[in-house]
């Protein structure tokens, strides 16, 4: 644990808190690992690389689209293949669950990126 957490590179908020590994504003919601502050210049070798189906990189604030028709639990329909997904957030999810986006009439959820591609 961190005793003296760093200010916010974003807003400089001084009321950041620890959550896991990571370093976050609650007032602009930024996240980050402390020790990438320092270092952000260039590329970061231990900076986790999220490629889409088809072999693209994608990056927070992408747009992307679905290719394959997927089911969703709960709902009589799912999501169909062609269904643009846009700003999405790149996370450590659950079982490959790596995209945190929100759905046009399915709300937020996550995705695998081996089902999307950039748009």
């Amino acid at each position: 644990m961190i005793d003296n957490l760093p200010p916010c590179p974003k807003c400089s908020c001084e009321y950041t808190y620890e959550m896991n590994a990571l370093v976050v504003c609650p007032e602009c919601g930024h996240e980050w690992v402390p020790a990438e502050a320092g270092a952000s210049s260039g590329d970061s070798s231990g900076e986790r690389v999220v490629k889409d189906a088809v072999g693209n990189v994608l990056r927070d604030g992408d747009s992307v689209v679905v290719v394959k028709a997927l089911k969703v639990k709960g709902s009589p329909s799912g999501i169909k293949a062609g269904t643009k997904v846009r700003n999405i957030r790149l996370v450590d999810g659950v079982d490959g669950h790596d995209i945190d986006c929100k759905v046009d009439g399915f709300g937020a959820m996550q995705l695998k990126s081996s089902v999307v591609k950039k748009a």
